[in-house]
């Protein structure tokens, strides 16, 4: 796995195919991002491309709601790109909760204490549908 890319921007615009980033426009103020597969370094650039993408064609957008639920594997650099795409929408008032299906995104957020910084729509399996609100900026939680 020693792979070279120094050089080779082409190959960092081919498709990784351990992930798929699907976008779905709904209306002039939401959007939807699918991501399914791992969630790691790799999706990166899909990610931030596609956040990128709706934030400059729709000028009116005020939510993206990432749906992890298709995520397999989620690594601390997902974890990363799932910060960095809240982080973007943070200064234009886009509101960017996260859907979770299960403890494969849901775990990593809660040990590393992130879990609290997005809005949560809960759809694990054996827990009561519920959305978790992000903690305001400089509130501990007890």
């Amino acid at each position: 796995m020693n792979r070279d890319r120094a050089g080779k921007d082409s190959a960092m615009d081919e498709p990784d195919p351990s992930v798929e980033v699907t976008v779905t426009a709904q209306d002039a103020t939401t959007a939807d991002i699918c991501i399914t597969g791992e969630l790691t370094e790799d999706a990166r650039r899909p990610l931030v491309r596609a956040m990128t993408d709706l934030m400059l064609q729709v000028p009116g957008l005020r939510r993206v709601q990432l749906d992890t639920t298709g995520v397999t594997f989620l690594n601390s650099a997902g974890v990363s790109a799932l910060v960095q795409l809240e982080r973007m929408g943070h200064p234009r008032g886009i509101e960017v909760p996260l859907v979770v299906g299960s403890g494969v995104v849901s775990r990593p957020l809660q040990v590393s204490g992130l879990w609290r910084r997005f809005t949560i729509i809960d759809r694990r399996d054996g827990v009561p549908p519920h959305t978790h609100e992000p903690m305001p900026p400089g509130v501990e939680h007890s």
